[in-house]
């Protein structure tokens, strides 16, 4: 198996078990860089006092062998042995030694430099190994050194050259076995390794409560996402008050999504509803005439025009239902505008004098600014059209009025166009006015289907204009009727 393929399959995948991962790492890290830092930091410190006391210990053989002897070799060796003898010694003590060129060793522990004969119980070979190790030792070296002493183990040894006012000199040292140094260590070993594995189960259990009650949300979350996959919308996520700011900020924002997604399939219920309702009403009639044409012997041509007529206008009521819903489908999608440049001053009196043909009112053009929009033009003429085919069906003819106009709004922020269809007609009441933008929507007595249609012209309305990056509503016009205002980006 490729090493990148094994590395992923070990990786843990779930949010409780990362999380445990990650604190039980970085605990471990963490107890490990310190102990390394301990660790060292113990022997360094222990071991430089120790240089400092050997140091002074040499230097204090020194000072009392050549204050003891007369300054020839014989007697600097009996001087170094009185005071190596004075001085004893005892495992964990400080040795002794002085090394006499041409006259031999004093030491505190003559063992240690091979003067004394084997050991009993000690095979040859251990013996040759001691043997060997004093010689080293009995060889000078001036300074700080670390050498095997027999018996003894490690050694931190120091030496120092001594000059006699004769013209001889010798070497004064001291020694100390380590062992007391890797006591101390190995006492901040076991004490870490102790406090590590504390510190390792503490982690542990923090690592898996924290990781519980975090993901206990997001449990929950999954459970409730399951019950809506499964159809049903009224489960919501509820957190308790000491829950942190960003799964409340999370869970806020899941339910505002379920109570969005339950709107919305409340309105697609309607929709489908209302849709079904406006297409069974012609199929109906249609049905009805049929039934009756054919259930009649003898038909006379002026029953089959009738017929004909009542059919071809339910059909037509059929498409322009169905242009309308299609509309409304696709203003969701990304192709539904098809944008350019396009001037008011122009395209407004354009549309009006075409919807002037259609029916005998009062149709005016107010003020019309000289202002550019970015818009789709058969989009926004639909939407124009509509909203002037509304102020048609509900003002009188002759004279009812049907007026635009399309003034520029400046202030903060961007520019915007604001375009106001108005009529004289009865208006619409300030509770409804926000219900007017709805599918399948209509205002009675009023507005009733004779007039309204199928109810779908404002929402139509309210689509392209949103689309658009704009906003439409309706007020109470000056003369009374109804006054649509539609936004636009200038």
């Amino acid at each position: 198996m490729a090493p990148g393929r094994l590395f992923s399959r070990l990786t843990p995948t779930g949010l409780r078990a990362r999380l445990i991962v990650a604190v039980v790492a970085m605990v471990t890290f963490t107890v490990a860089v310190a102990f390394a830092v301990v660790y060292r930091t113990t022997g360094a410190e222990l071991t430089t006092q120790l240089d400092v006391s050997l140091r002074a210990d040499a230097g204090q053989l020194g000072e009392a062998v050549t204050e003891q002897s007369d300054g020839r070799s014989a007697s600097v060796l009996i001087a170094a042995r009185e005071y190596a003898d004075s001085q004893g010694y005892s495992n964990g003590a400080v040795l002794f030694f002085a090394i006499v060129p041409g006259q031999g060793i004093a030491s505190s522990h003559p063992e240690l430099f091979g003067q004394f004969g084997p050991d009993d119980g000690e095979s040859t070979d251990q013996q040759l190994l001691e043997n060997h190790q004093g010689i080293a030792l009995a060889a000078p070296v001036t300074g700080y050194s670390t050498q095997q002493g027999p018996d003894l183990g490690p050694l931190r040894i120091y030496e120092r050259r001594v000059r006699l006012g004769s013209g001889l000199s010798f070497y004064a040292g001291a020694a100390e076995s380590l062992e007391g140094i890797e006591r101390a260590k190995h006492g901040v070993l076991k004490s870490f390794a102790v406090g590590g594995v504390l510190a390792f189960a503490l982690a542990l259990a923090f690592a898996w409560l924290t990781g519980a009650r975090m993901s206990a949300p997001l449990r929950r979350a999954s459970q409730v996402a399951a019950q809506v996959d499964g159809g049903d919308l009224t489960p919501r996520l509820d957190l308790p008050a000491n829950t942190s700011h960003e799964l409340i900020v999370l869970a806020e924002a899941f339910n505002h999504m379920l109570d969005r997604l339950a709107a919305a399939f409340e309105s697609q219920r309607e929709f489908v509803a209302d849709a079904s309702h406006e297409l069974r009403t012609p199929l109906t009639v249609i049905r009805g005439q049929l039934e009756l044409l054919a259930g009649s012997e003898e038909v006379e041509r002026d029953e089959v025009l009738r017929t004909e007529r009542l059919i071809q206008a339910e059909i037509s009521r059929l498409t322009r239902l169905t242009d309308d819903l299609l509309v409304l489908a696709r203003s969701d999608t990304d192709d539904f505008l098809r944008r350019r440049r396009l001037g008011l001053a122009s395209f407004i009196p354009e549309l009006w004098d075409g919807l002037s043909l259609t029916a005998e009112r009062r149709f005016e053009v107010g003020a019309i600014a000289e202002v550019t929009i970015s818009a789709d033009p058969d989009r926004l003429a639909q939407a124009l059209r509509n909203l002037g085919t509304n102020a048609i069906n509900y003002t009188e003819a002759p004279d009812g009025l049907v007026a635009i106009t399309a003034v520029l709004r400046s202030g903060e922020g961007p520019r915007r166009v604001l375009i106001t269809v108005s009529d004289d007609g009865p208006g619409i009441p300030a509770e409804l006015r926000s219900q007017v933008f709805e599918r399948f929507y209509r205002a009675d007595p009023s507005r009733a289907r004779a007039k309204g249609g199928a109810g779908l012209g404002l929402a139509i309305v309210k689509a392209i204009v949103e689309a658009h990056g704009g906003s439409v509503r309706v007020r109470e016009a000056p003369t009374g009727g109804a006054a649509f205002e539609v936004e636009l980006p200038a």
